[in-house]
């Protein structure tokens, strides 16, 4: 399936998937950080196009989640399925180049580069990704920034380079841990606004939130992870018929 860039019209390459199955398929994911078993047997599935939200307490195993499917936690087991392919065994340069992207909480901007040597590190690993011009149109104040070194950068600023860059590699699966943590309210509505964005032109994400309101603006369904362990599925248009349990469950 072929879905247009923003901007300029580029066609975007996403991965066929016969039979109407997931995109991504998480069954039984455990994974363990040196002797401690962090994740307890996560199910979940994301269909292709779909923004889908992990939502739990801190320590809940939300980020283990995202990097257990990136595969950058050694230890784990389980069946993690990317547009049909198995993925369990595999390093995580091997997932990046099926096409799935991963933007950890830290953001990973290399500070001594500027905003456009980091943003043409990383290789394309697939077709489709977007070039450097559509970036900017999505985010104009990384094009004002464009030789400005990462420790430079705002928060906000840092986000949507993280972002950015991971675009540009040809993803289009996008792992996004906490993109409006420690950001000003205008900063999240531009997040949102992208991501909404990023829906529309086919890209599939899975992103953790602690900010539930926020991900009720951009997302289709919401996991709740509790202990290692997906406790719950809420779709969107049910959240607030929900809020009690899941003010529960999140202990607000």
């Amino acid at each position: 399936m072929a879905t247009e860039g923003p901007a300029t019209g580029a066609v975007l390459e996403r991965p066929a998937v016969a039979g109407g199955k997931p995109l991504l398929a998480v069954r039984g994911l455990e994974a363990w950080y040196g002797e401690s078993h962090v994740l307890h047997g996560i199910e979940l599935h994301v269909g292709e196009g779909e923004v889908v939200t992990l939502l739990g307490r801190n320590g809940a195993g939300k980020t283990t989640t995202l990097k257990s499917i990136m595969g950058v936690i050694g230890k784990r087991k389980g069946s993690v399925t990317f547009a049909g392919q198995e993925t369990i065994g595999l390093p995580s340069r091997a997932i990046a180049r099926l096409g799935i992207g991963y933007v950890p909480e830290e953001r990973g901007i290399y500070s001594t580069l500027s905003v456009e040597e980091n943003l043409l590190l990383p290789p394309q690993v697939k077709p489709g990704g977007l070039p450097v011009e559509q970036i900017f149109t999505l985010f104009p104040n990384l094009k004002e920034r464009l030789r400005s070194q990462g420790t430079k950068l705002s928060g906000g600023e840092q986000q949507m380079l993280a972002i950015g860059r991971i675009l540009r590699t040809g993803a289009n699966l996008l792992l996004l841990d906490e993109p409006t943590e420690g950001l000003a309210p205008v900063i999240i509505d531009q997040i949102g606004a992208t991501i909404r964005m990023l829906k529309q032109k086919g890209f599939t994400i899975v992103l953790v939130e602690q900010n539930f309101r926020f991900a009720q603006t951009v997302a289709d369904r919401h996991y709740v992870v509790e202990q290692g362990k997906v406790v719950d599925m809420i779709p969107n248009a049910e959240l607030d018929a929900n809020i009690d349990k899941l003010h529960a469950y999140l202990g607000v």
